[in-house]
């Protein structure tokens, strides 16, 4: 790979000292970073590809921990429905009939939404076709926490879902062992709990010890609604978070998504055991409610911010997401001065790291650490004037601002223009094969309008 030479830009490392420099420079080595802020030019070799920023912004990519790639393609075909109908009357029966060339592209398509709002690593929140999904991500060149969505309780689920308790198992192993580690290190796997309503105990525990035994996390779905609550206490006795923690399975290797129905004792649960949270406010606001995510915070407890997936979001930016958490929480609590700027940005960045449990690697520029970042351009009317670069990226950016971006020290998009896939390909192929699988699925998507076709 060589040296590429990023100059004279306003540097946000996001390090322990959360250290901005302004007309700074950053020295990436292969997949590394070698030296940030003042670089001795003695340290550049002069094959070294030099990039003049013109005080543009350099900052750690940013890290989505839960989408659901699988989902792309269903763009829209669950718009204003409460979860439950969500869930088992339109998503589950679209995601259950896809192909594994399917769940390919409509990876392929996300990675694109997600490089061009700045993302650089997500975690998968569990597809089932995942071996599609680890194809089109290896492609992409993005770097991602894979898992399997699984669910062993058959019970409203579709008839391709339905498996033992065993075969769960099983086939979560067979992925760790073939994908774990694959794309020069980019891609780990996780092991999935997809929603409590179609997770038995034993699968719960025994998905606790493969994780602890692999030395990876789980990645699960956890108090969501309060029809998951009370179906909790009604079949066993407690409600989700305290059940989860009899069963033993709260720790610091288990990323608990969206969190919005928990009490104070649950949350003093979660920071007992070191759980992180992985916050997805439009997709809360939109169908579970408002997780309370600054108490969480003022508990010590890791939070990180995620989009979810495209048919509860709709919009794969992770931009958005960083406006609306520190917005609604302002709002929910009449306090101003909540979640300020700098703290949305580490949610974004270092904490999602944290969740990963990769901040060894990833989440701040710092020497030593993976080449992960991209560079904004803030010329634009809806941006300029900056006067706080940090502000400025939470409140006023957009992903039209995001020009470039870099993981593991290879250029994914440069000056607007995505290097590592076919965008137009792609995009050709979107529209109809999401219609087949609408199609295929049997969903009938009720217009309030009448709509009549002319041609």
């Amino acid at each position: 790979m060589g040296q590429i030479w990023l100059k004279n830009g306003w540097i946000l490392t996001m390090d322990g000292e959360r250290r901005v420099f302004q007309n700074g420079d950053v020295l990436i080595e292969n997949d590394r970073v070698k030296a940030i802020g003042a670089v001795d030019p003695s340290e550049v070799r002069a094959d070294a590809e030099a990039v003049e920023l013109n005080g543009k912004t350099v900052m750690p990519g940013l890290i989505n921990t839960h989408v659901h790639t699988m989902q792309q393609l269903g763009r829209g075909i669950a718009d204003d429905v409460d979860l439950l109908t969500w869930l088992y009357k339109r998503v589950f029966p679209y995601e259950s009939c896809m192909t594994e060339e399917e769940a390919y592209l409509s990876a392929l398509a996300c990675s694109l939404e997600l490089i061009r709002s700045g993302v650089t690593t997500f975690a998968e929140a569990g597809g089932k076709e995942v071996n599609g999904i680890a194809r089109a991500v290896q492609e992409a060149g993005l770097r991602a926490v894979l898992c399997r969505a699984t669910m062993d309780m058959p019970e409203g689920l579709p008839e391709p879902w339905r498996e033992s308790t065993e075969q769960s198992l099983a086939v979560q192993e067979e992925l760790f062992g073939h994908w774990h580690g694959q794309a020069d290190g980019r891609l780990r796997v996780w092991f999935g709990l997809r929603t409590i309503f179609n997770c038995s105990d034993e699968l719960i525990v025994r998905t606790k010890q493969l994780a602890d035994r692999h030395g990876v996390g789980i990645h699960m779905h956890v108090a969501e609604i309060p029809e998951e609550i009370r179906f909790v206490e009604e079949q066993r006795g407690r409600t989700t978070v305290e059940h989860l923690a009899h069963l033993g399975v709260l720790g610091p290797n288990m990323l608990a998504v969206h969190t919005v129905w928990m009490t104070d004792r649950e949350i003093d649960l979660f920071r007992l055991h070191d759980v992180k949270v992985s916050h997805n406010p439009a997709a809360a606001m939109r169908v579970l409610g408002f997780a309370r995510i600054p108490e969480m915070l003022e508990r010590g407890i890791t939070v990180s911010i995620a989009t979810d997936g495209a048919p509860c979001n709709n919009r794969m930016d992770m931009i958005d997401e960083m406006l609306l958490t520190a917005l609604i929480h302002k709002g929910r609590t009449l306090t101003p001065t909540k979640l300020p700027a700098v703290q949305v940005l580490e949610m974004a960045t270092v904490n999602g790291a944290r969740c990963l449990g990769w901040e060894d690697e990833i989440g701040s520029l710092e020497a030593g650490k993976k080449a992960d970042l991209i560079i904004i351009n803030p010329r634009s009317a809806g941006v300029l004037p900056v006067h706080d670069p940090v502000s400025t990226l939470v409140y006023a950016m957009h992903s039209s601002n995001v020009e470039s971006s870099m993981c593991n020290g290879q250029w994914l998009m440069k000056d607007r223009r995505i290097l590592t896939l076919d965008e137009d390909a792609i995009l050709d192929r979107v529209q109809d094969t999401a219609r087949t699988i609408v199609q295929r699925a049997g969903i009938e998507l009720p217009h309030p309008y009448p709509v009549t076709k002319v041609r």
